[in-house]
């Protein structure tokens, strides 16, 4: 085995993330372990030849092992300008507003096409049956569709996120 050879391979397995290389080539077997908190054991096998490599070890910046009890972890929190609770949503049945959630978990799709127009817009008026978005599931375009009359108020998804079952997709104010 050609030393050069193994000096190369050597420093890529230092430099790797791997902890045991084992290399057998011409009758000749390398077992190489890294092992932790720099101790060094080998077992050297009649035809093997082992070479402990010490791995380096991580201490963390003494600010980063504070305990959460301390005055010095809890000042930071303390500090910040509490925030208010963000103001409740009123619930759809309060606005008149009729909701439109997914029936199947996919991915929204306001428009039939990349390059076209989008089905709805927030404005438009929608009347039972008028296809409001796809959503694709498993390489399946399932469309929604409206089932009352009415103009849409707001659309709750962006187009190409993906939607889980139940999620709300539309809200519409119906006539």
């Amino acid at each position: 085995m050609d030393l050069a050879y193994l000096r190369k391979l050597l420093r890529i397995f230092d430099e790797s993330s791997a902890s045991e290389l084992i290399i057998e080539e011409e009758g000749v077997k390398v077992h190489i372990v890294k092992q932790r908190h720099n101790t060094h054991a080998a077992a050297v096998a009649p035809s093997s030849l082992v070479v402990p490599v010490p791995m380096p070890s991580y201490t963390p910046p003494p600010e980063a092992v504070l305990p959460a009890s301390t005055p010095a972890a809890t000042a930071p929190a303390a500090a910040a300008p509490a925030e208010p609770p963000p103001a409740p949503v009123a619930p759809a049945e309060e606005k008149k507003l009729h909701e439109i959630r997914s029936p199947i978990v996919g991915t929204f799709y306001r428009a039939p096409a990349p390059d076209a127009e989008p089905f709805v817009h927030v404005g438009s008026h929608v009347t039972p049956g008028t296809t409001l978005c796809i959503i694709e599931a498993m390489k399946l375009m399932n469309e929604i569709q409206s089932d009352v009359a009415g103009t849409v108020v707001k659309i709750a998804v962006e187009n190409g996120q993906p939607v889980e079952y139940n999620q709300l997709l539309f809200l519409i104010e119906p006539d």
